[in-house]
């Protein structure tokens, strides 16, 4: 099916590189893509060749046959199959608070995430759930080595922490980051979320010396290829990290399992750092079990499996199989205040 229209949802800037990959994908098999940014920041950062939309009217207009977000919710008064693609892997929040009517179509990450969605999605029956992969991962994936790396000498270690107070490890691992960056027997790369609170980032970014360097990328997929392991927390992240085969220490985990080396006291920061590089075998196959469950593709083909999923559902029915969405109308109220919209749905 050539000739679809996409609209690229976004409400932060991180939707740029959950999105742009779908971007590619349609455009490489004839159809078109176009944006709109929701508040935020984000469409400042479109280039030359990226069509921007900026109202509903014009959104309406275009008529996009599909519109992809990795965001909770999307305007319902949009036309076209509204498919939820994430922000991330499930970083020990249960999956579910993300069901609500607004998307007609889910498509999820690997097995894990599947098995849970259709259980929802049979009992519901108001959304449809495909597989696909992340597209987020797909210029990740394809650039992935075949075979995992040998340890850096010295060994680059990637610490990057969650924003939410509660689960940031941020502060209490501070004063360990900054001792273990200043004997030069290992290498770190510091990235904090980019809702982390502005004092937490000048603490690390006072850090910085020749062997601790603290990374603005937007993209923290460009920075796993420099590093041997990971430092975090209950990061999203960190399930994205593990995708390459390389271990990760954590600090209070919400979810743990043997793919990771959990940690509740900074005392055993240290060591635990130690355990990661040595790569463990038994550590080494929690972490590829964990991925085979996660995220199995790794051919780097995410966009074109999520596009292909809008036309199954289309060729399946589209929303006419589908069971009436609930009305939600306290939600769907602010969406039309927000973007001042009274006109028809």
């Amino acid at each position: 099916m050539a000739g679809n229209r996409y609209l690229l949802y976004g409400s932060v800037r991180y939707a740029l590189g959950i999105l742009r990959p779908l971007q590619a994908a349609a455009r490489a098999r004839g159809d078109e893509a176009a944006w709109f940014f929701d508040g935020g920041d984000g469409a400042d950062e479109l280039i030359a060749d990226e069509h921007l939309l900026t109202s509903v009217e014009q959104v309406r207009d275009w008529n996009p046959t599909a519109i992809f977000t990795s965001s909770n919710a999307l305007p319902h008064f949009f036309p076209g199959v509204k498919v939820q693609t994430f922000h991330g892997f499930d970083a020990g929040k249960p999956r579910h608070i993300y069901i609500r009517p607004f998307f007609d179509l889910y498509c999820t990450t690997g097995p894990q995430d599947t098995a849970a969605f259709q259980a929802l999605a049979d009992r519901k029956r108001f959304f449809r759930v495909i597989e696909t992969g992340w597209p987020k991962l797909d210029p990740f994936l394809s650039g992935l080595p075949e075979t995992l790396p040998s340890v850096r000498e010295p060994p680059v270690i990637l610490y990057h922490s969650t924003f939410s107070p509660s689960w940031s490890a941020a502060k209490l691992l501070h004063d360990e980051v900054k001792r273990l960056s200043r004997d030069g027997r290992w290498r770190w790369i510091v990235t904090l979320h980019p809702k982390m609170d502005p004092e937490v980032v000048a603490m690390y970014r006072a850090l910085e010396n020749e062997h601790l360097r603290f990374a603005d990328d937007d993209n923290i997929l460009d920075l796993f290829g420099q590093v041997d392991m990971m430092c975090s927390d209950t990061s999203s992240a960190l399930s994205e990290f593990l995708l390459t085969g390389k271990p990760v220490v954590t600090f209070k985990n919400r979810r743990p399992g043997p793919q990771l080396i959990d940690i509740d006291d900074p005392a055993d920061f240290e060591p635990a750092i130690e355990r990661a590089l040595s790569r463990p075998p038994e550590l080494m196959a929690a972490i590829r079990e964990f991925a085979e469950r996660t995220h199995p593709y790794r051919d780097g083909r995410s966009s074109e499996r999520t596009l292909e999923a809008v036309d199954r559902f289309l060729a399946e029915g589209g929303t006419a199989s589908l069971k009436r969405r609930p009305l939600d109308p306290w939600r769907k109220f602010k969406l039309r205040r927000r973007l001042r919209y009274w006109g028809p749905a």
